[in-house]
C-alpha cells in the first residue's frame, strides 16, 4: 500500500499540513511503497479523545518502537570491519547488524527509533561512556532498517554540547529521518503534527537527566526534561495543533532494574490521567520493563537495549546478559470517525544481540525456528527468550 507522513512544524499556532518545501510550518513530505503487516494477535483497546471533524471511516497506522541504540566502541570496530569487507577502508557500516530485522520494522508504516547517543561533528574525535560521540554512519543504518522516526532526550543529549545535537539532528535530516528530543532552535523542541495514512500524529521526547550536566552552551530548551505539567502542557497544545493521535517517548527508570520505578509510575499516572496522551514509551534502564494499563493508556516501561555492547564480563558490578535482550513492539492504532482512538494490545518481538556474528540484532522467534541455528547460538537464544518472557510473556507474538 502506499504510506504517507506528512510533517507539519508548530509556532505556537495553528499550522496547515500540506507537502512542499521545508519552511516553518511544513516540510517534505516523504512517500514510500510497503506492505503493511499487522500483528495478528493484537486485542483491541480504546483510549477516547476528541478530533476537531467528523470522519466518514476508520483511519489506522501500524507503528514498531524499539530500546536503545547505544553503539559501544567495539560496535564501531565492527562496523569498521563491515565496511572494510567493501572496499571502504575509512567509513563505518552498521547496516548488517540491522539487516535480521529489517523486514519486520519495514513493515509498518511507522518505525520508531531512541538514539541514545550523539553523532560527533565531522571534525572532533569519537569517543564511548561516559561522554558519547558516534560514528554518523549508524544513521544510514536506521534508515536502511526501516526507521521513520527516532526519539533524542536521553541522559546523553549534552554528552557533545550545541555541536555534538546540531551534528545529530543534520545527520537524521540527511537520511531522512525525522526526530523528537533535541533542538537546533526554540522552535524545534516543541510540539509538531505529522500525517501517518491521514492521520495527524504527534510524538515528543523527554528524559530524566544530563548525567549532570549542565544544558549545552546554557541553552535550556536544546533538549527536553521530564516534566508532568510540561508533558501535559506540550500534549494539550499538540491537541490544539490538529493531533489526533498523541505518543510519548520517556528516557527513564533505574538502569539494571525490570520493575518499573516510583519515579516512573508517578509519571505515568500524571500524564495518562490528563487523557492527551494515547501510548508512552519508555527506554533507558538498558533491560526490559513491563507493559502496563495506566489510565486506560499503553505504558511501554522499558524497550530494553536493542542495539549496545554492555560488557557482562566480571565489572564492578557487570552489567547482566539480560542488557543484549530487548523488544520491537507493535501495535495498531485506529481513529474511529467519532474520534475515539483505539490502541490495540501492544505486541512483542524479542531480540537479542548476537555479538560473536557482528552484533547482529536476531529476532529471538523466527531465529528458534530456523533449523540452521545450533549449538550455543540457540542455547543463547532460548536464555534471551527465557529472560523476556519473564518480564513480558503475556505480550509475545504467539
Amino acid at each position: 500500500m502506499q504510506r504517507s507522513i506528512k510533517f507539519c512544524v508548530a509556532i505556537f499556532v495553528l499550522g496547515s499540513c500540506t507537502s512542499g518545501s521545508p519552511s516553518l510550518v511544513t516540510s517534505d513530505s516523504i512517500s514510500t511503497t510497503i506492505e503493511t503487516v499487522v500483528p495478528s494477535t493484537a486485542v483491541t483497546t480504546s483510549t477516547t479523545t476528541s478530533t476537531s471533524s467528523t470522519l466518514e471511516s476508520d483511519f489506522s497506522f501500524t507503528i514498531a518502537v524499539s530500546g536503545d541504540t547505544l553503539p559501544h566502541s567495539p560496535l564501531w570496530r565492527g562496523a569498521q570491519r563491515n565496511a572494510a569487507a567493501t572496499g571502504d577502508t575509512t567509513g563505518y557500516d552498521f547496516r548488517p547488524m540491522f539487516a535480521l530485522v529489517k523486514p519486520i520494522l519495514s513493515s509498518v508504516d511507522l518505525a520508531i527509533c531512541h538514539l541514545e547517543t550523539p553523532i560527533a561533528p565531522p571534525d572532533e574525535e569519537l569517543s564511548t561512556y561516559p561522554f558519547f560521540g558516534v560514528p554518523i554512519e549508524i544513521t544510514d543504518a536506521l534508515a536502511d532498517a526501516g526507521y521513520d522516526r527516532c526519539s533524542t532526550a536521553s541522559n546523553h543529549a549534552m554528552d557533545r554540547g550545541t555541536r555534538g545535537i546540531d551534528t545529530t539532528l543534520d545527520a537524521l535530516d540527511r537520511v531522512g529521518i525525522s526526530h523528537t528530543g533535541m533542538a537546533r532552535t526554540p522552535i524545534e523542541i516543541e510540539p509538531n503534527v505529522f500525517e501517518v495514512n491521514g492521520i495527524k500524529v504527534a510524538h515528543m521526547s523527554y528524559t530524566f537527566s544530563y548525567n549532570g550536566l549542565a544544558a549545552a552552551n546554557g541553552e535550556t530548551w536544546r533538549s527536553a526534561l521530564i516534566d508532568s505539567d510540561r508533558i501535559v502542557r506540550d500534549s494539550h497544545l499538540a491537541r490544539e495543533l490538529g493531533a489526533q493521535v498523541v505518543l510519548v517517548s520517556m528516557h527513564w527508570g533505574n538502569e539494571r532494574e525490570t520493575a518499573p520505578s516510583s519515579f516512573q509510575q508517578k509519571i505515568a499516572d500524571e500524564i495518562t490521567k490528563s487523557g492527551e496522551v494515547n501510548l508512552i514509551i519508555g527506554s533507558h534502564a538498558h533491560v526490559l520493563q513491563p507493559i502496563k494499563k495506566v489510565n486506560d493508556t499503553w505504558v511501554i516501561y522499558g524497550l530494553g537495549n536493542f542495539l549496545s555492547n554492555m560488557p557482562t564480563v566480571p565489572k564492578d558490578p557487570p552489567w547482566p546478559a539480560s542488557t543484549q535482550d530487548g523488544a520491537i513492539v507493535t501495535t495498531k492504532i485506529t481513529l474511529q470517525p467519532d474520534g475515539k482512538v483505539i490502541v490495540n494490545q501492544p505486541v512483542v518481538i524479542p531480540t537479542w544481540v548476537d555479538r560473536i556474528s557482528g552484533w547482529q540484532i536476531r529476532s529471538v522467534l523466527d531465529d528458534l525456528k530456523n533449523n540452521d541455528i545450533t549449538g550455543s547460538t540457540r542455547a543463547e537464544l532460548q536464555q534471551s527468550l527465557k529472560r523476556t518472557t519473564k518480564v513480558l510473556g503475556d505480550f509475545i507474538a504467539k
